[in-house]
């Protein structure tokens, strides 16, 4: 039998929906409009198309945006007064800051001076504290949606074996965290994993979510277990132009019993989570 797909792009509108109905209950009850900021140099095209997608989608729910450009000559200092800037303005709730950034800038000067009150993308030491030590907090919104599209579809992870492929901070450690914290026993692998050993790993695992970026379908049929719950984070383009996984999804669609498609996955549900913890920054504000 065929994988059931776990629907990101139906799950996403349902929380855009949500998130228009608190963004109005807000500003009816507080007079509060939440909004997002952007942060990002201005000559990457994929953050540039990112960029207008998330503004589209704020603006659908009722919400400000405010994009701000890095010039090409600014440097650490620069970067430091924007986003303080940005954290003492009372019109602003939530703050992303896209990668990659302009040279000389570095992740550090970020992490100096924004405001985790506003961290919504959950990128600051602060936010990635709370999430290891399973406190409320931020978290990238990227695992936040895939877990969350485990939930919507009433799939617990508790008690199962999760293998994560992959580990950066905005996917896959966040990712490793959040399963951990929802009681899963977690196995990370990453580019010095051999090839043996992520093979077994990812044929062992209940739940498979890869965040690799390196070739479409990189993970095979024969590296999924049967019926596991495979989650895809994978965005690679193709020959073709079109988007692709880092799993190959006909093969491990023969063998799972959840899939997340690509397009239409993991995709639509990072920037629905953004503006969900845009909201939740909003709040907490107004409080």
């Amino acid at each position: 039998m065929p994988a059931q797909l776990l629907d990101g792009s139906a799950t996403a509108a349902a929380i855009r929906t949500e998130v228009a109905e608190g963004v109005a209950a807000l500003r009816a009850s507080a007079g509060v409009t939440p909004a997002l900021a952007n942060v990002m140099g201005e000559s990457d095209p994929a953050s540039r198309s990112y960029a207008r997608s998330i503004q589209r989608a704020a603006e659908r729910a009722g919400m400000g945006f405010r994009q701000v450009t890095l010039p090409p000559d600014i440097v650490d200092d620069d970067l430091r007064a924007i986003l303080r800037d940005l954290g003492d303005d009372p019109k602003i709730h939530g703050v992303i800051v896209q990668a990659p950034l302009p040279k000389p800038l570095t992740q550090a000067a970020v992490f100096d001076a924004l405001d985790p009150r506003k961290d919504v993308d959950g990128i600051t030491p602060v936010s990635a504290g709370r999430l290891a030590l399973n406190q409320p907090g931020f978290v990238p919104s990227t695992p936040a949606g895939g877990m969350e599209l485990l939930r919507r579809f009433g799939l617990s992870v508790a008690g199962l074996k999760a293998t994560v492929v992959g580990r950066s901070p905005v996917v896959g450690k966040p990712m490793a965290l959040l399963l951990l914290n929802a009681n899963a026993t977690v196995t990370v692998c990453h580019t010095s994993t051999s090839e043996g050993d992520l093979r077994e790993a990812c044929r062992r695992a209940d739940v498979l979510c890869a965040a690799v970026g390196r070739q479409p379908g990189f993970i095979t049929q024969e590296m999924i277990k049967p019926g596991a719950i495979v989650i895809d984070f994978g965005t690679i383009p193709g020959p073709d132009g079109k988007l692709r996984g880092d799993i190959d999804f006909e093969g491990a669609s023969a063998v799972a019993a959840w899939i997340t498609p690509v397009p239409g996955g993991t995709g639509p549900m990072t920037a629905a989570m953004l503006l969900r913890q845009t909201l939740e920054a909003a709040q907490a504000l107004a409080a």
